[in-house]
């Protein structure tokens, strides 16, 4: 039933309550990347299989939040929140009690189900809000991915230090509660929904190919990159991507538009997504593991802390913070091109740092200021649709898992941690991976005329 318009009119504290549902949402993004490292030897457990931890939850996030959002437009966005959260909810406790990795990587997978809480509330702004109080607001709950993301590096650190890694879960089920029960109180359900049918033809097709790469790409080293298994893998994984890509050419509302993924624009700017992710998030698979290596065991790294670890994570995420903004001017005064090609020449820079240079704590620190492709998102310059995170998650899920692959492929034995030189070789291939954005970001050239209509965006930042 909708509610009076006198009860929907404190925007104010609807939009509080949209903050701390996002805040509770970022946190839980971000908190178990410092903790990789502390994980994999908890479960005595691969790289590998420890990074699915982070890919697990954001393949699921890249599925799953698309489809939500259609069902908001059709059953209600408060409604499809207020499920999202609780299936969050519902993913965090059941990790308090993972016996194993198996059961933590499904309960991660569980949360990345209930990650669309950033696409709805934009939705509820934009229904709820008067017209010249929605790019504030929407800008308000954007800045809180970065500052969530940011602090739940750093405490992810303290609690790994000071209790144990239960305690991440425990955290984040008390947030994402909490958020729960204040959406459900006092977020006003929105009157507007429109008929849309959800795509779980290519949502099943795009997760059957993303679970293949990724299963072949976690275990090629110990099953033979040339087994069977690798190979029948592999093949799943190309047959059902491509039939995923013809599928969305043929279903009336798709998770990705491909008729409109074919305009040049829109195909470079999701092209460079894409190659983003992949340069992004193998960096932050890479650096945990790296810094928290003691040079007394294998000849390099710094011994680090959970929370020192944190700490060598946050100057990504703050120059993410502060540099967003500057992206959205220069992209609206000379065209998205020129941050997205920057903001990829910057991170080639970072990373080519972190595959030559080392041996020094302040020279990690030095490169992670420059990683800032998550601050030049296409959606805020001018060019992106919905689909532009989808293809940059879809990126990180594929560079983390690369990257993870690689510690796994070369180890010191019999200690079983990884050599120096499988960092490096990993770092150069994101830093690689990061020049070639930044010659692709130069090829978006904008859109004219009827192109210039911009497609809703969908999913979150």
């Amino acid at each position: 039933m909708t509610q009076p318009a006198a009860e929907r009119q404190n925007y104010n504290f609807t939009l509080a309550i949209l903050i701390f549902a996002g805040i509770s949402i970022a946190l839980q993004q971000t908190m178990v990347v410092p903790a990789l490292p502390e994980l994999q030897r908890e479960f005595d457990t691969t790289t590998a299989w420890a990074t699915w931890l982070l890919t697990g939850f954001l393949l699921s996030a890249s599925v799953a939040t698309p489809l939500l959002g259609r069902l908001g437009d059709q059953y209600g966005k408060e409604r499809l929140l207020l499920i999202s959260l609780l299936i969050f909810f519902t993913g965090s406790v059941a990790a308090i009690f993972a016996p194993n990795i198996a059961v933590l990587i499904g309960c991660r997978i569980l949360q990345g189900a209930g990650a669309a809480v950033f696409p709805l509330s934009f939705a509820i702004i934009k229904d709820e809000f008067p017209a010249e109080k929605v790019g504030v607001a929407v800008g308000a709950v954007s800045a809180v991915f970065a500052v969530g993301g940011g602090l739940g590096l750093v405490l992810s650190g303290v609690i790994m230090d000071s209790l144990s890694w239960h305690w991440l879960f425990v955290v984040g089920a008390v947030a994402v509660g909490i958020a729960a029960v204040l959406v459900h109180l006092y977020v006003p359900e929105s009157p507007i929904k429109s008929p849309s049918r959800v795509d779980f033809i290519g949502a099943t097709l795009l997760s059957v190919g993303l679970v293949s790469l990724l299963v072949a790409l976690t275990e090629g080293e110990s099953w033979g990159w040339g087994s069977t298994r690798v190979v029948v893998l592999f093949t799943v994984a190309a047959v059902a991507l491509v039939a995923w890509g013809y599928a969305e050419t043929k279903v009336p509302d798709p998770m990705v538009d491909m008729h409109m993924l074919a305009r040049r624009p829109v195909f470079f700017a999701n092209l460079t997504g894409l190659i983003a992710g992949f340069a992004m998030f193998g960096s932050f698979v890479l650096v945990p593991n790296f810094v928290q290596i003691s040079e007394d065991v294998a000849g390099y790294g710094f011994g680090a802390s959970a929370t020192t670890t944190g700490l060598y994570l946050v100057p990504a995420a703050l120059a993410g913070f502060l540099m967003g903004p500057l992206a959205g001017v220069m992209g609206r005064r000379w065209g998205s091109k020129w941050p997205l090609s920057i903001g990829m020449t910057l991170a080639t820079i970072a990373l080519t740092m972190l595959a030559e240079w080392h041996d020094e704590p302040w020279q990690v620190v030095a490169a992670m200021l420059n990683i800032i492709v998550m601050a030049v998102r296409p959606t805020e310059t001018g060019v992106a649709t919905g689909m532009n995170t989808v293809m940059r998650t879809i990126g990180g899920v594929i560079g983390g898992q690369v990257g993870a692959a690689i510690l796994t492929a070369e180890t010191i034995e019999p200690l079983g941690i990884p050599q120096e030189s499988a960092f490096t070789t990993a770092f150069w291939i994101s830093a690689a991976a990061a020049l070639v954005g930044a010659a692709v970001a130069l090829l978006i050239t904008p859109l004219r005329g009827r192109e210039s209509v911009r497609e809703p965006v969908q999913v979150s930042p």
